[in-house]
């Protein structure tokens, strides 16, 4: 990279258009020559990668990495936005969630924030925002699952009896609930059935949802909802949202809105994936790579900035493209 480039020729690419999430563990990320490297040590020599900063949106840095002054200022200069986590992108010391560094000293616009502002502190509109959320993850799922051919040659159809009454079911509780508690419930128990699915097609034996069990499916499930928080946190960080103005989770939980958000993406790419490799015993490196490659395919990060900025913006009127 020319050591003449400015901050504003790094922030060339949109973020919702750029290609690269990076999870990196034991190894030291830092400048060198004008350019964001990460360090790793082999038994003979030591070995540098470059990390393409301009078209990079995410680097969760899990253990045993650290990161220099100098390499957070390039990442800042960018857009880049840092996480630290634990290994294989589960929280920071078993907290709630990853903790961000995000740029401070960024241009971002106000215009979102003051809309989101102006009808979270009413329930009702929150509801309806929630609402809204929901059902775009029902079509957002739909939608996948029916253009992506390699989750049909898997046997993940979304027009199968179970998915269709399940989803149509959900739907009907998202639009007849007075509160949000109402169809959190629902909420869950249509993740079970998704779950109970992704079971029957890859024959996985007695699995269970536990987000400490060890085996490959909760693994990959955590590793992968990880991976879309960092898409989440990044879209509400370029757009100007605070974290925790939530519309689902709780107004009182820490970051809630980075879960909103993250959702309308995990049980459409994240779920079977994570059932499909666990299966075919990948490794967590093949897996991310699977969920990354997905997330760019279906434009997963196009979608959560669309979602957020047109209620954001309620009216319609359309903001600058970020």
């Amino acid at each position: 990279m020319d050591g003449g480039l400015v901050s504003s020729d790094l922030k060339a690419i949109l973020h919702s258009k750029r290609a690269n999430i990076y999870y990196l563990e034991k190894c030291r990320v830092m400048q060198k020559d004008g350019r964001v490297l990460y360090l790793t040590e082999g038994k003979n020599e030591n070995q540098y990668w470059n990390i393409p900063i301009a078209n990079t949106t995410v680097i969760l840095l899990g253990t045993g990495t650290s990161l220099t002054q100098a390499a957070m200022r390039m990442l800042a200069g960018a857009g880049v936005l840092v996480g630290f986590c634990g290994g294989g992108g589960t929280p920071l010391f078993s907290g709630s969630e990853i903790e961000w560094l995000t740029p401070q000293g960024e241009y971002r616009p106000t215009e979102y924030v003051q809309g989101w502002l102006s009808f979270w502190f009413q329930e009702e509109k929150r509801l309806v925002v929630a609402k809204e959320f929901q059902k775009a993850r029902i079509g957002y799922l739909q939608k996948t699952w029916q253009r992506d051919k390699e989750l049909k040659n898997e046997n993940f159809y979304c027009d199968d009896q179970l998915i269709e009454k399940s989803l149509t079911d959900f739907a009907v509780k998202i639009s007849t609930a007075r509160y949000v508690q109402e169809f959190l419930a629902s909420e869950a128990q249509l993740t079970k059935q998704l779950y109970k699915y992704a079971v029957n097609v890859t024959k996985i034996a007695s699995f269970t949802r536990d987000r400490s069990a060890g085996d490959l499916a909760n693994d990959f499930l955590n590793h992968g909802n990880y991976l879309a928080y960092g898409l989440a946190a990044s879209a509400l960080w370029v757009l100007g949202i605070p974290h925790g103005f939530a519309v689902m989770h709780g107004k009182t939980r820490r970051g809630a809105l980075v879960f909103d958000v993250a959702d309308l993406i995990k049980d459409a790419i994240v779920l079977p994936w994570a059932f499909i490799c666990a299966e075919k015993k990948m490794t967590e490196q093949e897996f991310r790579q699977m969920c990354l490659q997905k997330f760019t395919e279906h434009k997963a990060l196009d979608f959560l900035f669309d979602e957020v900025k047109r209620h954001s913006l309620g009216s319609g009127v359309r903001g600058e493209e970020l």
